[in-house]
């Protein structure tokens, strides 16, 4: 892949997808619900990078390649525009409502959850973010543009459920630290609910205007 995979990695998981994966690490059964969550945004990503790749290839010449017509070259850098004018009032959205901004009601619920149920959080925390589903179609774009099959897909995936898997990992590693440090972590993402979304828009702008 051509895109930054690093910075498109976080942009999937800058939400409620790594709040997910903290609150999950500070339950009783934190290891058992927290390998159910990391299956579920495992095999989300994979499906949802896959028909990403199918669709692009559906669009074939709609979309742009090397060597593109002017006509499909100024097509696409209009929706890069619009794209990014969208994504910057997001982010003003998100500033001017950061004092009444609340996080997800359903992030309380997942302290008692099953392994069940995180691994159903974990498919929706990435097939029902509008964020991420425009991060696989780029993803899945990008692939079309350079005519490279799925496989080269895998470093993002891998990357998306590293990033996913930190809050587990570190609480494996620095097991009482982590177990003292990572309801901090959750309640300060809480609070600035807002200030994340933000940092994610930003993100998305930058990998938008830079063009992969």
């Amino acid at each position: 892949m051509h895109l930054q995979v690093l910075p498109l990695a976080i942009t999937m998981v800058a939400g409620p997808q790594i709040m997910s994966a903290i609150v999950f690490v500070t339950t009783s059964r934190a290891v058992r619900v927290s390998i159910a969550f990391l299956m579920g945004v495992v095999l989300a990503t994979a499906v949802g990078v896959l028909i990403a790749r199918l669709l692009a290839a559906l669009l074939g010449s709609a979309l742009p390649v090397d060597g593109e017509s002017p006509e499909a070259s100024t097509l696409g850098k209009a929706i890069q525009i619009v794209l990014i004018a969208l994504l910057v009032l997001v982010a003003v959205r998100n500033y001017l409502r950061r004092k009444t901004t609340e996080p997800p009601k359903w992030l309380g619920t997942l302290l008692s959850a099953t392994p069940t149920t995180a691994f159903k959080t974990g498919l929706l925390v990435i097939l029902a973010m509008p964020s991420d589903i425009v991060v696989m179609l780029t993803v899945g774009m990008n692939l079309q543009h350079h005519r490279a099959g799925y496989g080269d897909a895998v470093l993002f995936i891998a990357a998306t459920t590293l990033l996913v898997a930190l809050p587990l990992l570190l609480y494996l590693i620095f097991h009482k630290r982590a177990i003292i440090a990572m309801p901090r972590v959750r309640d300060w993402m809480n609070v600035h609910s807002w200030l994340v979304n933000i940092i994610v828009c930003l993100i998305f702008i930058l990998l938008v205007a830079t063009g992969g």
